[in-house]
């Protein structure tokens, strides 16, 4: 399962699917509210339709890319734009959650985020351009 050419990148892979999978992506999709709760958001009351579909949505754009992901763990390097993808999905994730923060319209937990998908996109760039190419 590990690539023995590029065994960083695939621990990255693994390591970086689980956490995102079990974190983000299945309570997203199956339970969004309850996940919101979980990082500090306090959703209004009334009707939450609009808030659970976006939320079931970044859940299962969330899941697409782990699984499609997970297919190349044993051998990242013949896909080395899984690594721009990661890099281009952390970046984006850095402006909302400092955008959210400058707002003061976030928990502590989504900006302490901002830390956590710098640090995995610096790693992801780093793998593709350093060790993929």
């Amino acid at each position: 399962m590990i690539s023995p050419q590029h065994p960083l990148a695939s621990w990255f892979l693994v390591v970086s699917v689980a956490f995102f999978l079990f974190v983000y992506a299945l309570p997203l999709f199956l339970m969004p509210l309850r996940w919101s709760r979980w990082f500090g958001w306090k959703p209004q009351e009334g009707n939450t339709d609009l808030t659970v579909y976006f939320g079931r949505c970044l859940g299962a754009v969330a899941l697409a890319i782990i699984l499609t992901v997970v297919r190349y763990i044993p051998d990242p390097g013949s896909q080395p734009a899984l690594f721009d993808l990661i890099g281009l999905v952390c970046l984006g994730m850095v402006v909302v959650h400092v955008w959210g923060w400058a707002r003061k319209a976030q928990p502590l937990s989504e900006t302490v985020e901002i830390f956590f998908y710098a640090v995995v996109g610096v790693v992801a760039a780093y793998i593709r351009f350093g060790m993929l190419s």
